[in-house]
């Protein structure tokens, strides 16, 4: 049986001593690679512009330009966590920051939207070895009574990435063309790279065992064939469609194969039995149907307010401000609320708020008081930052220390599968209801080409001059419609969520003793 860390102080003084400091540079290198994915929500409409303005990408470019880095994040997570574990955190994140800020560059310099695609796996991979190594490195730099508030600014982090990415975007697509989205990067992982040799101190698994380069392999394939078969849905907007299905299943299946495999090693990657611990697994289930949920909306809000309401990217980017500056202030707050109210509580309540957010969604029209819309956004933003920094605490307390990388390149596969799941599901079923809308006020020669988003019924609009002035208004009523459908399935998921934490997550305990033993007693 595994059991967690125990409570002495096992942090060398000089390290306790800049504790706070390491914990900014973590979070600055979590910034460039969460602010870069809100960077590119903004820049989404720029770049489907036909050149010199952007790259003339249709809309499965774009997607793939998403879902590139997605899949290789996602597939490579978790042997990234293993390896952070194995060879020390600090390496592989300096390592993975380098790889990142390379790709950051190439991306900026892309001519074709294939080359775009190419280099944002590349950056993919270097997020890959970036993310999971913060959060383990904030484990081994604090003690254990200082860990809940250290990970709800980290959390807080997250949100303050998700705020300035927007912004940032608009102001660098007003003045500059659409790769300056990508080379802001490359000062940002300079200065990090920098602080991070200074000041970060090396860790890792003191007894790491054996290398497992099955286990290793089956992840790896098992999550980039689930991955691959869920955006390959999205793209078709058909889930019975043979190729989709069989990549799916194939996913599983290997996946299933991982788990077997695993449970028989006598020297696994992945401890299983850290799953029979119902909290746990409540916890990491949690954190993928949130991102589920918001993934898919903040992909759809960025056509509603720039296609359908005429906003310009920075315009965009500051109205997405509140559901950030909500997660800014209430992130590192959330544990006083868990502290009075316990987990169960806490999290069942921004499960339920974030529903409710997103079926108010299906309520926004074309002339909607755009107050209305950052009501929404701000009470999502708190809905999310009483889900994450809760489930963050209890995934990384659950498991010991030394395996921290493990643990938080766990939350994070789950997190990037819920989001990569969110954009496909959610972005086919709205391409689908769009399509049905449409279809049939489109000249049949440009149906199937114009039929797949508002942003090519528009594209056929421009081009057919005074004639085209009579799709915007059936183009704008038939995304209205695709978005109400699309906001009701993600608010569906998102009660699935707050009844899977509610049913799972401890409650309050009246003793700190009892809430550690709650946490992270391993079920077995």
């Amino acid at each position: 049986m595994t059991t967690p860390a125990d409570t002495a102080p096992r942090i060398p003084e000089a390290v306790h001593r800049r504790r706070w400091a390491i914990l900014g540079v973590l979070m600055l290198s979590l910034l460039i690679v969460v602010l870069d994915n809100s960077i590119l929500n903004v820049a989404i409409k720029t770049i489907s512009t036909p050149a010199p303005t952007g790259l003339g990408a249709t809309q499965s470019e774009l997607e793939w330009a998403i879902n590139s880095y997605t899949l290789v994040f996602a597939g490579l997570l978790f042997s990234a966590g293993l390896l952070g574990d194995r060879l020390g955190r600090k390496k592989v994140l300096l390592g993975g920051l380098l790889v990142f800020g390379i790709g950051s560059a190439l991306a900026a310099s892309s001519g074709s939207p294939v080359e775009l695609i190419s280099f944002r796996a590349v950056m993919g991979l270097g997020a890959a070895f970036v993310m999971p190594a913060t959060l383990a490195v904030l484990m081994n730099v604090f003690e254990r009574d200082e860990q809940p508030k250290a990970i709800g600014i980290w959390a807080g982090g997250v949100g303050l990435a998700i705020a300035i990415g927007p912004i940032t975007g608009g102001v660098l697509l007003d003045h500059f063309w659409w790769g300056s989205v990508f080379l802001i990067n490359v000062p940002i992982v300079i200065v990090a790279l920098g602080l991070m040799i200074w000041l970060v101190p090396d860790s890792r698994d003191p007894k790491p065992g054996r290398i497992d380069p099955v286990g290793v392999v089956l992840s790896v394939i098992g999550l980039v064939l689930l991955v691959y078969g869920i955006i390959k849905g999205g793209q078709l907007a058909d889930f019975t469609d043979a190729t989709v299905l069989a990549t799916i299943g194939a996913g599983l299946v290997v996946l299933a194969g991982f788990v077997v495999y695993e449970k028989r090693s006598d020297h696994p990657s992945i401890d299983i039995d850290y799953f029979r611990n119902k909290v746990f697994s409540a916890a990491i289930a949690a954190i993928a149907l949130v991102f589920f949920a918001l993934m898919g909306v903040t992909f759809f809000s960025v056509f509603y307010t720039q296609s359908v309401r005429g906003y310009s990217p920075l315009q965009t980017g500051l109205l997405m401000l509140p559901l950030a500056v909500a997660q800014l202030v209430f992130a590192p707050r959330a544990r006083l609320v868990v502290d009075r109210f316990g987990n169960r509580a806490t999290t069942t309540a921004g499960m339920l708020t974030i529903a409710a957010m997103l079926a108010a969604f299906a309520v926004l029209e074309a002339d909607t008081p755009i107050w209305i819309l950052e009501v929404i956004f701000f009470l999502m933003g708190a809905g999310m930052a009483h889900i994450m920094t809760p489930t963050s605490v209890v995934i990384m307390q659950a498991l010991p220390r030394e395996k921290a990388g493990s643990a938080s390149a766990l939350s994070n596969t789950f997190r990037q599968v819920g989001g990569a799941l969110g954009i496909a599901v959610l972005g086919s079923v709205l391409s689908a209801a769009y399509r049905s809308g449409i279809e049939d006020k489109l000249p049949e020669a440009a149906r199937h080409e114009a039929g797949e988003s508002i942003e090519a019924t528009l594209g056929l609009a421009a081009k057919l001059g005074p004639k085209g002035d009579a799709l915007v208004g059936p183009a704008n009523d038939a995304f209205l419609h695709a978005m109400h459908v699309t906001a009701l399935c993600g608010a569906g998921v998102a009660v699935v969520g707050a009844l899977v934490v509610y049913l799972f997550l401890p409650g309050r305990t009246p003793a700190r003793e009892e809430k550690e033993t709650d946490l992270m007693s391993a079920d077995h």
